[in-house]
This record gives C-alpha cells, sequence and structure tokens, in this order.
C-alpha cells in the first residue's frame, strides 16, 4: 500500500512539473506571439511612413511586408526556443540555436552596411542635386562646344556625381558584410579607376583643347586663304578642270582640323597608356599624310601633264606627241605619288617600267609599220625649228 501511495505522489509531482512546465511554455508563446504581432506592426508602419513603398510601387515585393514579417518570424523563433527549453527538449534545439547565434552575430554588419548604404545614397543625391543649382552655366557650355542641343549635360553630370559618390560607399558596405568576393575586386577595379581619374581629366583636357585649338587655327587658315584669293588662283592656273566646283579653302580647312584632332586623340590616347590603341592611332596618322601627300602629287601630275598636253596640241600635228607627253607625265607623277603612300615600290616600278615600256613600244610601232613617211616628215619639222628655218 506504501509502494503505491509512493508511486502515485511521485507520478502526480511528475505531472504537476510537467503540467506546469506545459502551462508556462504555452503562456511564452502566448506572450511571445503578442510581442511579435505589435512588433510587426509597429515596423510596418514606420517603413510606410518613409515612402520606400511608394518608391519601389513597380516591385511585386512590399519592403515593409517583407520587413515587418522578418522581425516577426525572428521573435517568434526565440519564443519557441524558450517554450522548447522549458519543455526540457534543449538538445534538439542545439543547431537552431546555432544558426540563430550567426545570424545575429551577423545583424550589426546588416545594419551598418544599410546604414553606410543609405548614407552613401543621401549623400550622393545632395551632391547630384547641387550640381543642378548651376545648372544654367553648365548648360551654357553646350553651344560653346558645338553639342548638339537635344544633349542634357546637367542631367549627365548628375548621373556621374551620384555614381562617383555611391559606388565607393556600396563598396565599403559590401566590406561590411565580408562579402569578399564581390567586394575585393570591385575595391581594386576601384582603385584602378581612381588612379586613372588624373589622366583621364589630361587627356580630355588636351583633346578639349585640340578640338578648339584645331577649329580656332582652320578657321583662321581659312580666313587668311580666302584673303588670298585661293580658289581664284586655282581657277586661273587651270586646277578647276580637277577640282570642279570643289571649295578648295574648306577642303584644306577641313583637312587641317582633322589632323590637328587627331594628333590631340593620340596624344590623350597616349596619357591613358592604351599602348594597343595608341600604335593604331599613329599608324592612322601616319598613313593618312602618306595618302595626302600622295594624292596632292598625282594632283600636281595631272595639272602639269594637261598644261603640257594644250601646249603641245595647239597645232593639229602635235597632238599625238602631247598625248604621249600628258601619258609620261601622269604615268611619272602616279609612280611618284603611289610611292609616297607606301604602296607595294617593286609592283609600282614595274607598272612604271611597263607602261614607258608601252609608250616607246607604240611609237615605234606607229613610226615603223607604214609610218616612215610621217615619221621623215616629223623629223624635218624638229630638224627645221633647231636650225630655226
Amino acid at each position: 500500500m506504501d509502494y503505491v501511495t509512493k508511486l502515485l505522489d511521485n507520478l502526480s509531482v511528475s505531472l504537476g512539473e510537467k503540467l506546469t512546465n506545459a502551462l508556462v511554455a504555452l503562456l511564452i508563446i502566448i506572450i511571445g506571439w503578442l510581442i511579435a504581432g505589435f512588433f510587426k506592426r509597429l515596423f510596418s508602419k514606420l517603413i510606410r511612413k518613409t515612402g520606400v513603398d511608394n518608391k519601389l510601387k513597380n516591385s511585386k515585393i512590399s519592403l515593409s511586408k517583407f520587413i515587418s514579417k522578418l522581425i516577426y518570424f525572428l521573435i517568434m523563433i526565440f519564443v519557441f526556443m524558450l517554450a522548447l527549453d522549458k519543455l526540457g527538449m534543449s538538445n534538439v534545439l542545439d543547431p537552431l540555436k546555432t544558426m540563430l547565434n550567426n545570424f545575429t552575430g551577423f545583424v550589426p554588419n546588416i545594419i551598418g552596411a544599410g546604414l553606410v548604404c543609405y548614407i552613401g545614397y543621401m549623400l550622393a543625391t545632395i551632391v547630384s542635386e547641387l550640381v543642378e543649382l548651376s545648372g544654367e552655366s553648365i548648360q551654357k557650355l553646350v553651344p560653346k562646344l558645338r553639342l548638339p542641343e537635344n544633349i542634357d549635360l546637367i542631367k549627365i553630370l548628375k548621373k556621374v556625381v551620384f555614381i562617383f559618390i555611391f559606388i565607393p560607399l556600396l563598396i565599403s558596405a559590401f566590406n561590411i558584410l565580408n562579402m569578399d568576393a564581390i567586394s575585393v575586386p570591385a575595391t581594386d577595379m576601384l582603385k584602378d579607376f581612381f588612379a586613372a581619374i588624373p589622366k583621364i581629366i589630361i587627356a580630355v583636357f588636351i583633346l578639349i583643347l585640340f578640338i578648339v585649338g584645331g577649329r580656332f587655327l582652320s578657321g583662321l587658315i581659312k580666313d587668311l586663304l580666302n584673303s588670298m584669293n585661293l580658289n581664284g588662283l586655282f581657277n586661273k592656273i587651270g586646277l578647276d578642270t580637277i577640282t570642279g566646283s570643289t571649295n578648295i579653302v574648306s577642303v584644306i580647312g577641313s583637312l587641317i582640323y582633322f589632323f590637328i584632332v587627331l594628333f590631340g586623340l593620340t596624344t590623350a590616347v597616349e596619357k591613358l597608356e592604351f599602348t594597343y590603341l595608341s600604335e593604331i592611332l599613329y599608324t592612322v596618322t601616319t598613313y593618312s599624310g602618306k595618302i595626302l601627300f600622295g594624292l596632292a602629287i598625282l594632283m600636281v601630275g595631272n595639272w602639269l601633264s594637261s598644261i603640257a598636253a594644250t601646249n603641245f596640241s595647239k597645232k593639229e600635228s602635235n597632238v599625238f606627241i602631247a598625248s604621249i607627253i600628258r601619258i609620261a607625265i601622269i604615268s611619272i607623277f602616279l609612280a611618284i605619288g603611289l610611292g609616297t603612300m607606301g604602296i607595294a615600290d617593286d609592283i609600282i616600278n614595274l607598272a612604271f617600267g611597263i607602261t614607258l615600256a608601252t609608250v616607246a613600244l607604240t611609237i615605234i610601232l606607229s613610226f615603223g609599220l607604214g609610218g616612215r613617211a610621217a615619221a621623215g616628215k616629223q623629223m624635218e619639222r624638229i630638224l627645221d625649228k633647231f636650225n630655226n628655218k
């Protein structure tokens, strides 16, 4: 009988303790649920008042709902952990405790990164808005630089300033979160970029200087050549047969401007240390000069051949010789011009030799095959002129 009494007493004590623990656990869950609900509603209202949801209205995710639910579930996890611990189920909670400890240890990093991002965003926004305050003076540069009128220079500068301020702070936020896979390459890239900024500024300054200076210098040369009436001079010496209605002064001015800007671009690229691109521009500049000089030689040769042919063909008897002289002069200047351009010298020499040989063979055949009488008369005329008869 005593045994049964003791058993019942032990059972009642055990059940009493378990029942008490169960009631306490239930009470913890109820109170925790109320607290979690309170904080959920509180954070939801606070976030909605900031207007973040309105800015993200195109997004399917509501930031206020997401954060409030996240806080709610975190509180409830703590509540369930306390309740289960009260029920003596602490071993089950060890993995969850480890995970939660890691998360709570990371929370300060998340808060710090969020604050850095927010401060960076606000600072970048304020500074970019300050740029807009000087918008009128900046926009006046558009016509001076001869840029298209539809370019909003202020908006471009605002975005550039915003990026320059916000991106470094964003990378700092990644550093706070210990996201080395993102922050380390981004930091290295940012260091390289900021190290290149002085070079970029110098290169842009050089390019602008050459563009503005090139326009001024080409305009000055155009005015000088117009005052010398270069177009009229070209017409007088007969070059209008080559150039046609082209304004030679405008062409010369445009070529001068082109080479000045090209030289400025090459210099700017050298400052940026783009070796491969610099070599390409140097090659383009060199060959452009050679081609231009070669074309000038061809034009002079064509002009001289036209003058020689015109003077020799005043008499009908000299028309044939005038044609030969014209071909010979053009051939000589063609060889010189192509050689100046840097085109294969061996091919040019071969073509030049073939051309002269063809002319000589034509003369020989024309006088040799049934043209001896004409050749004799032509030689008599030449000898008469030589002897002043």
